[in-house]
C-alpha cells in the first residue's frame, strides 16, 4: 500500500523586491511550494537608482533576474504578470501579461507590491517631471540628464543664451534621501565629470536646485544632520529651497509657492520627481473585500502579525503596508517578509503563531556627494567619510550575487576616486518611450494579441 505524499502548502508571493524576493528566500521548505508573480522579471535594488540614471551603475548590476536569483531554489517558481485582481474569497489572484491573463490559487498569500510614485494628484506633472521608481523612470532620466548638456552645447555654439541657461538648470524635488543624492551626484556630474568634456558651454555651471515644501532637508533623520546636509549641499553648489510647494510643472520649468503664497517661475528643462508615494492600487482591493483600512497614501493599515484584519492567511508586507514605526524603506520590507514567511512555516509546524512583528532599525543614511554622507542608528549620528564608508558597506553587502558586488566596487572605484562614469550611453528610446506608450494608449501592448 503506497503512502500519500503531503500536498505541499501554496504560497502565492506578490512582487519580486525586497519583501517578495526575502519572503520567498525565508520559505526554502520542502513543505512549502512558492511561486512568485511580479510585473516585471528582475529584482530591483531601488536604493541604487539615481546611481543608474546619473551614469555610475548599469541597470543590469542593481536589478538582477529573479530567476537567476532563485534558480537554486527548487520550491520556487517565477511568474511574469501584473495583477489585475485578488479574490479573498476564492483565494485566487488574476493577473495579465503580453495580453494574456493567468489565475493562481494559493494557501497562503503575501502581498509585496511596493508603492508608486506619488505627484500628490497632479499626475500631469510626470509628463515632464519622471519619478525614481523604476529601471525606466531611471534611464529616462539618464538620457534627459546626458541630453541637456547636448543641446545646451548646441545652443551655445547658436548663441542662444536663454536656452543655454534653461538646459543647464536642474531642479530636483523632494529633500529626502533620494532627493539629496541625486541633487549631489548632478553636482559630481557637471563640476567633475563633465568639466572638461565641451567646448562651447561650462559644465560646472550648471544651476542645480533641491526643492521641498518642508521646512528641513533630511527632516526624518534630526535637526542635527539635516542642517549638517543643508551646509554640505550648500558647498557643493547646490540651492536648496526649503518651505517651497511645486505648483505646476511643464516643458519650460517650474512654479514654486512659498509659505505666504508668493510664486516664482523656474525655468529648467530637467525635472526629477523624488516627492512622496503612494501605496500600490491593489491596496484598495485588499481594504474593499477585508476589514482592513488604508491610510493617506494608500497603504494597507495591517493587523500587527502583518495579516490583513480577518484574512489571516494573506500578509502584507513593505511599502504598501502601513505600520507605525516601520519606515518605508528596505529593511523594513526584508523584515517585514522574513516575519511573513515565519509564520507560515510554524502555522505548518503546528506551533503558535500570531506574534507581532517588531522591527530592528538599523538606521538611516544618506549620500551627499563623494567622500560626504549623514548616517544615524540610535542615538549614533555620523557625518563625512566615516558615513560613506559605511554607505558604500551597507549597499554593497544588499546587492544580490557576487558578479553584482564586483562590478558595482569597480563602477565606484571608477567615478569616485577618479572622475570618469562609464554608463553614459543615452538612446531617443530612453527618453521618449513613456511619453509615446502614453500617447498610443495602454492598449497599445495589445493589438493584435488574441
Amino acid at each position: 500500500m503506497s503512502v500519500p505524499v503531503p500536498t505541499p502548502h501554496r504560497v502565492l508571493v506578490i512582487g519580486s523586491g525586497f519583501g517578495g524576493l526575502f519572503a520567498t528566500k525565508a520559505l526554502k521548505d520542502p513543505a512549502v511550494a512558492v511561486t512568485v508573480v511580479a510585473r516585471t522579471g528582475h529584482h530591483l535594488f531601488q536604493p541604487l537608482l539615481y546611481q543608474v540614471a546619473t551614469g555610475i551603475l548599469s541597470e543590469g548590476v542593481i536589478a538582477p533576474s529573479t530567476r537567476d536569483v532563485l534558480a537554486g531554489q527548487a520550491n520556487a517558481t517565477v511568474m511574469l504578470g501584473d495583477v489585475e485582481r485578488v479574490d479573498l474569497a476564492a483565494r485566487t489572484v488574476t493577473t495579465r501579461a503580453a495580453g494574456r491573463g493567468m489565475t493562481y490559487d494559493y494557501d497562503s498569500l503575501i502581498v509585496a507590491a511596493g508603492a508608486d510614485q506619488s505627484w500628490f494628484g497632479n499626475d500631469d506633472f510626470a509628463r515632464h517631471a519622471p519619478g525614481m521608481k523604476t529601471i525606466d523612470d531611471a534611464l529616462e532620466l539618464r538620457g534627459r540628464i546626458y541630453g541637456a548638456f547636448e543641446l545646451a552645447e548646441l545652443a551655445a555654439a547658436a548663441g542662444r543664451a536663454d536656452d543655454v541657461r534653461r538646459l543647464l538648470t536642474f531642479v530636483v524635488v523632494g529633500a529626502g534621501p533620494t532627493g539629496v543624492e541625486m541633487a549631489g551626484q548632478l553636482a559630481e556630474l557637471s563640476r567633475r565629470t563633465l568639466r572638461k568634456e565641451f567646448r562651447h558651454i561650462d559644465p560646472s555651471s550648471a544651476r542645480i536646485l533641491l526643492v521641498d515644501a518642508a521646512d528641513a532637508v533630511l527632516g526624518s533623520f534630526g535637526e542635527d544632520l539635516a542642517e549638517k546636509t543643508e551646509e554640505d549641499l550648500t558647498r557643493l553648489g547646490i540651492e536648496v529651497k526649503l518651505g517651497q510647494k511645486v505648483i505646476g510643472v511643464d516643458e519650460e520649468g517650474v512654479v514654486l509657492e512659498d509659505d505666504d503664497g508668493i510664486r516664482s517661475h523656474i525655468p529648467a528643462e530637467t525635472k526629477v520627481w523624488a516627492a512622496g508615494v503612494q501605496g500600490n492600487p491593489l491596496g484598495r482591493q485588499l481594504a474593499e473585500q477585508s476589514e482592513a483600512e488604508l491610510d493617506r497614501a494608500g497603504r494597507v493599515r495591517v493587523a500587527p502579525d502583518l495579516t490583513l484584519p480577518g484574512r489571516p492567511e494573506v500578509f502584507v508586507v513593505g511599502d504598501l503596508a502601513a505600520v507605525d514605526g516601520v519606515p518605508g524603506v528596505a529593511q523594513g520590507a526584508i523584515q517585514g517578509g522574513r516575519h511573513a514567511a515565519d509564520q507560515i512555516l510554524r502555522r505548518l509546524r503546528g506551533e503558535e503563531s500570531g506574534q507581532p512583528f517588531v522591527y530592528h532599525d538599523k538606521g538611516s543614511m544618506a549620500t551627499i556627494s563623494r567622500f560626504r554622507a549623514v548616517m544615524k542608528r540610535g542615538n549614533l549620528e555620523l557625518t563625512g567619510y566615516p558615513a560613506w564608508a559605511a554607505w558604500l558597506a551597507v549597499h554593497l553587502f544588499y546587492i544580490i550575487g557576487f558578479k553584482s558586488q564586483l562590478t558595482t566596487l569597480m563602477h565606484w572605484a571608477v567615478s569616485f576616486l577618479g572622475r570618469d562614469r562609464s554608463e553614459r550611453t543615452v538612446t531617443e528610446q530612453q527618453v521618449l518611450a513613456r511619453l509615446a506608450l502614453e500617447y498610443l494608449g495602454e492598449d497599445f501592448p495589445h493589438r493584435g494579441r488574441s
